[in-house]
């Protein structure tokens, strides 16, 4: 599994990656054929005083690409909400896929 992080508009500090790091690795749990794991954590409103934090995961596996953006206030809630997005969607396909 390749897992690529970017960030844009700013430099994330170690813990921030950590953070992601450490999230990312439950995907594994849900499904055994992903090829690659894309993460792109944002500044969004740069123009504006208040800055909102925007996380987007695109997971891919054979046949299927899986893709969530969600914007809060933190990268770290932003993240922890789009990680639970990916993982009911990667879940529904499975159970679809079984059924």
């Amino acid at each position: 599994m390749n897992v690529n992080i970017q960030t844009v508009r700013f430099d994330a500090d170690s813990k921030l990656i950590d953070h992601v790091n450490k999230k990312i690795t439950k995907i594994e749990n849900f499904h055994d054929r992903i090829t690659k794991i894309d993460v792109y954590l944002k500044l969004d409103n740069v123009v504006h005083q208040i800055k909102d934090k925007v996380a987007e995961i695109r997971v891919k596996v054979p046949r299927h690409e899986f893709f969530v953006k969600h914007t809060s206030k933190s990268f770290e809630a932003s993240f922890d909400s789009a990680l639970e997005s990916i993982i009911s969607q990667i879940k529904k396909t499975k159970q679809k896929q079984a059924a």
